[in-house]
């Protein structure tokens, strides 16, 4: 229930969000006529169709994306007519008498007892070139029915938020009908609006067209709706941004019953269950081998596990796979190896475990006491000091014993801890499923191969493909060699998750900043000239700017010399 409040509230936000603008128009268009039996069945189609289309974007494949691109060529053009019927009515009568029945049609026409699918015609095929900012809330909709085993419930959580756009819209409608309304009680007015109606909805179909709606309309916006968004998940959700935690009462453990049963594969141990760890304290950690996050609380809870193990500490990694290549045994063996992790791990490729943990975070630890209750949860980085005395608290529990001093862990590379006060770009996936601030020329050819040219002067957290690229849900395939990925970031680390399309190949690639060999600036996947090798599924720390230096905005760029690499997200720290 909380989700579908906040998909509602999300869509109402979504009016002052710049991705509405090229839509107003449409809307506006039929402002001066009756709400009933023409603004109504206009946001009501719109709002239907965006939320049928999204959905299935969630649930089906390729498939979906191409019907989809089909329907908004033909919305274009219908839309186009609409706006050209508003401006010429008379010369396109005269020399494209079709078009212009179609076009009066819909913008008005004598019968009212028609108005309804007329209105609703128009409805549909704005729904079909809506596209709204991925904010904070629109993510979690999507992401949230996808990892929760339950994508078909997509369709109710954007239903919602389409609703909430159409709230907002319905009282624009509103107020702007009686000021138009006002206006036309003139007829060289009338006309006029009308024209200007006309333009802007042409304006509006050629934005969408080219994308401007995502990429140019959201940088030069002054306003923006992710933060408030941000802050009404924290209000009715336990996140926080960073890191959260909580001890938990009786009355907030009832009902949640968390289970060990579903896991796929267990490393490092037979099955386990919380039945057989009775008398133990448990730390369960649900994480997955490319997240950056999770990478850097490794070595604080590898070093739990060493410490506290004769006092009857268990901990047990729970790897819940965000990407494909992470449902593969032999790919999380080799993690567990590389990283040293030799506590028992479940693959939980189903979200079976995750799901009866209600958990929605990558890392989560969530500490059990003796008689197999939770008693602590921690989300995100950090509070180390605090998750380490929860630990021994409950070890202690019942005997005098004097808790051990804290442990001290000197991580390296990637599992070094962020710098946090300097980093200002977030999170950003390549696949277009959820994707923000791409910038390509052309316009993105969902699920098909397509030569992307250079895309110059970047702004801060945009990034661009160039080169031949087949753009998927989850990743971005590089067809032909010399493809390159531009992301302009601000942090002092840049990780980038890649894998080999083909497994047991390599693809050879070399990076800059700001058109430059990174020098003491590199990775530590690369050297002082760029260059590295793409050999395997994980995360790759390509670009660690020395201690001490000023961190500012740079260019970064990674071109890949052979063909066949999968890109997946950037992360930052």
């Amino acid at each position: 229930m909380v989700l579908f409040l906040l998909s509602y509230i999300g869509g109402v936000l979504t009016i002052l969000s710049p991705c509405i603008l090229p839509v107003i128009p449409f809307v506006f268009a039929k402002a001066d006529q009756p709400f009933r039996k023409s603004g109504l069945p206009l946001l009501l189609g719109m709002a239907l169709t965006f939320a049928v289309f999204s959905s299935l974007a969630v649930i089906g494949g390729a498939w979906v994306t191409q019907a989809n691109q089909w329907g908004r060529w033909f919305a274009m053009i219908l839309l186009t007519v609409f706006g050209l019927s508003l401006i010429f009515p008379q010369i396109f009568e005269r020399f494209f008498e079709p078009f212009t029945r179609l076009g009066s049609k819909l913008s008005s026409g004598g019968n009212q007892a028609q108005s309804f699918p007329r209105s609703l015609l128009l409805g549909i095929a704005t729904g079909l070139l809506w596209a709204p900012c991925a904010g904070p809330i629109l993510g979690l909709i999507l992401t949230g029915a996808a990892t929760q085993g339950t994508p078909e419930k997509a369709i109710w959580f954007l239903l919602a938020y389409a609703l909430g756009a159409a709230t907002s819209l319905t009282l624009a409608l509103v107020a702007g009908g009686k000021f138009l309304g006002t206006l036309k009680k003139s007829l060289k007015a009338e006309r006029l609006i009308k024209a200007c109606l006309g333009v802007a909805v042409l304006v509006g179909v050629l934005a969408i067209g080219l994308n401007l709606d995502r990429t140019v309309l959201t940088q030069v916006s002054k306003v923006q709706t992710e933060d408030w968004e941000s802050r009404l998940i924290d209000k009715f959700t336990d996140h926080q941004s960073g890191s959260a935690s909580a001890t938990l009462s009786d009355d907030e453990m009832k009902g949640l019953v968390p289970s060990l049963a579903g896991a796929t594969k267990w490393f490092n141990s037979p099955a386990l269950s919380f039945e057989s760890l009775k008398g133990k304290v448990v730390l369960v950690d649900f994480w997955t081998y490319s997240c950056i996050n999770c990478l850097r609380t490794l070595p604080y809870v590898k070093s739990w596990a060493e410490k506290y193990k004769d006092q009857g500490l268990v901990v047990i990694g729970v790897h819940t796979p965000e990407f494909a290549f992470e449902k593969d045994p032999t790919n999380v063996a080799k993690a567990l190896q590389d990283l040293g992790v030799t506590y028992p791990v479940a693959m939980d490729n189903d979200y079976e475990i995750w799901n009866t943990f209600e958990n929605r975070y990558w890392p989560a630890h969530y500490f059990l006491d003796r008689n197999g209750k939770i008693r602590h949860h921690h989300f995100g980085e950090g509070g180390y000091a605090e998750s380490e005395k929860v630990i021994q608290e409950l070890l202690n529990e019942g005997s005098s014993s004097k808790a051990p001093m804290k442990t001290s862990v000197q991580a390296s590379g990637v599992q070094a801890a962020a710098q946090f006060s300097d980093m200002r770009s977030p999170e950003t996936y390549v696949g277009y499923a959820r994707s923000q601030n791409l910038i390509l020329n052309p316009i993105i050819k969902a699920d098909r191969a397509e030569n992307y040219k250079p895309v110059k002067n970047l702004e801060l957290n945009q990034w661009s493909l160039s080169g031949q690229w087949l753009i998927g849900d989850e990743k971005a395939t590089l067809i032909k060699a010399h493809g390159k990925i531009t992301y302009r970031f601000h942090a002092r680390d840049l990780h980038l998750v890649l894998g080999p399309k083909a497994a047991g190949s390599s693809v050879k690639f070399k990076v800059t900043i700001d058109g430059h060999a990174p020098g003491k600036d590199h990775g530590t996947d690369t050297n002082e000239q760029g260059e590295g090798v793409v050999s395997e599924n994980r995360l790759y720390q390509l670009i660690r700017q020395s201690d001490g230096k000023l961190i500012q905005d740079h260019t970064f760029e990674i071109e890949f010399l052979d063909p066949g690499v999968e890109a997946f997200a950037f992360t930052f720290g």
